[in-house]
């Protein structure tokens, strides 16, 4: 048996879509993470839910983990897991004030094979997110990455300052904001003019950045008014003139806004990715778990006389999947359905069945069950017809039973479950925010939802909170009418409702109140 080989990994600055495809496959694959402070949540997502995960996080100069610590921790995993993979993801590129050549020379002498993947370095993806170039033809033809702290280990400062002041017109300062003064007093000192434009942004690239401007002169002055805080990067040269005309990242619609996501994990992304592209921060709090059902008799053989019904009405996407998980288990497929026609509530189950190779026959004008029922009235249903509804457990009544007053026999089967989660690990954090007021929104996608957050919430309240009074200057954003209804029964406002009742409409819903706010 050997080692195992130990991946130095750069997750790049903390926007998950900068991380790497290298970086990406390595997490999915990982046997182990070993993982820092500058490493987000966001790219952690990708790590191998079996694996491992060792936090060895240093912040600032309250240091957490020791260096020393850290190699001996890679070094002893690594022996643990012989032939597995040690993932050491590390902030922005594990060269480039990473230390990350530190911990290959331990690997090294250790004879622990490694291999590196480079990401992208702070600097560069922060002043661009900051709308500034640190390089452009007219205004900057060279650029120097410069630690902002030297460790005190050194007998003398190595930084040439003269050189870096005349020399370089572009200047990049990386874990400087505690020797900030000292900077810019050996910059001046140097020769750069008091008046050369500075900017420092602070977590780039991530939903929370800031950056602040100034120049050599005024820059200490207001980043003590500003009270600004590590970590961020310092850009000192004329390309932060350029922010005017060129900053994105900060000028989106939903940038700065902070919204509590409440679908269930595996649907979130479609509706998260939505809000993050629009500059939104999203916490992910699940108030609902999708649990398929398993074959039974009464399955198997409703299943297997699906030929027999005129329509079969699907009510949303998770009962799509949970219908062709069953009848895979029942060893039929798609040819089910081939002698019965297709009701789908809306576009997102209409674009589920589409890939399992069905076409809804009928999508209502309204995605709610009283117009699915509207619909297959119009569309004939009558006296006689005999309909299959393939449902949660927990769905209203309302469509099977406007089927039947119309004549028809319905057949409701239950394919799946939508229950509370037991526990929350997210539920502590999002009660921190809502007392800190650092939440904008919440994003209600079915009635199911609503109640859990209530639950979830409720569950770990301190004495005399109320959920109602954590939410009194929260939006809370419905999907539609029925969600609506349940929010204002449990006592809260409804800020902004889709339309149409999709989380595309959900996304325009959040946009339209928070362009009105």
């Amino acid at each position: 048996m050997s080692a195992a080989c130990v991946y130095l990994v750069g997750a790049g600055p903390g926007d998950p879509g900068l991380l790497t495809l290298r970086a990406k496959e390595l997490l999915e694959a990982a046997d182990c993470v070993v993982y820092d402070y500058l490493a987000s949540d966001a790219c952690m997502r990708f790590a191998n839910p079996k694996a491992e995960q060792i936090f060895v996080g240093k912040k600032g100069f309250s240091a957490h983990v020791t260096q020393d610590e850290i190699n001996a921790c890679l070094v002893e995993v690594a022996k643990r897991y012989e032939d597995g993979k040690v993932v050491r993801l590390k902030g922005g590129d594990p060269y480039v004030f990473g230390r990350g050549g530190e911990e290959a020379l331990v690997l090294a002498a250790e004879g622990i094979p490694f291999e590196v993947v480079p990401g992208v370095t702070a600097a560069v993806a922060a002043c661009a997110y900051a709308g500034i170039p640190v390089t452009h033809r007219t205004v900057s033809s060279s650029v120097a990455l410069v630690t902002g702290h030297e460790t005190p280990d050194k007998d003398a400062p190595v930084i040439d300052w003269n050189h870096l002041a005349q020399g370089v017109d572009t200047l990049c300062f990386y874990m400087g904001i505690r020797d900030l003064p000292q900077i810019v007093e050996r910059l001046v000192a140097g020769g750069r003019s008091p008046e050369t434009p500075v900017a420092l942004v602070r977590w780039g690239t991530r939903p929370e950045q800031e950056t602040l401007t100034a120049t050599l002169a005024t820059v200490v002055e207001e980043v003590e008014k500003a009270n600004f805080q590590a970590p961020a990067i310092i850009v000192v040269g004329d390309v932060v003139g350029l922010r005017n005309s060129l900053q994105w990242f900060e000028n989106r619609p939903l940038f700065g806004k902070r919204f509590v996501v409440t679908r269930t994990r595996e649907q979130a992304s479609s509706l998260v990715g939505a809000l993050e592209s629009l500059g939104a921060n999203v916490v992910e709090f699940p108030t609902i778990e999708v649990v398929p059902r398993s074959l039974n008799e009464e399955i198997a053989a409703k299943l297997a006389a699906l030929s027999e019904y005129d329509w079969v009405v699907f009510t949303s996407a998770n009962g799509v999947e949970a219908s062709f998980n069953l009848l895979n288990e029942a060893g039929l497929d798609a040819r089910a359905f081939a002698t019965c026609k297709i009701a789908s509530i809306g576009p997102a189950t209409t674009n589920t069945l589409r890939a399992h190779g069905l076409v809804a026959d009928l999508v209502p004008p309204r995605y709610v069950a009283e117009s699915v029922a509207e619909a297959l009235l119009e569309a004939g249903v009558a006296q006689g017809s005999k309909l299959c509804i393939l449902r949660a457990s927990a769905a209203r009544d309302v469509l099977p039973e406007l089927l039947e007053e119309a004549g028809a026999t319905v057949d409701v089967v239950h394919v799946y479950d939508t229950v509370a989660p037991q526990e929350s690990e997210q539920a502590a954090e999002v009660i921190q925010l809502l007392r800190n007021g650092a939440i904008d929104a919440v994003t209600f996608s079915a009635s199911s939802t609503v109640r859990n957050f209530f639950k979830l919430v409720e569950g770990e309240l301190a004495e005399g909170e109320t959920v109602l009074a954590l939410m009194q200057d929260v939006a809370a954003i419905s999907i539609g009418t029925i969600t609506s209804n349940t929010i204002k029964d449990l006592g809260l406002e409804v800020a902004a409702e889709a339309d149409p009742f999709t989380i595309p409409g959900l996304v325009q819903a959040a946009l339209d109140y928070f362009g009105r706010a």
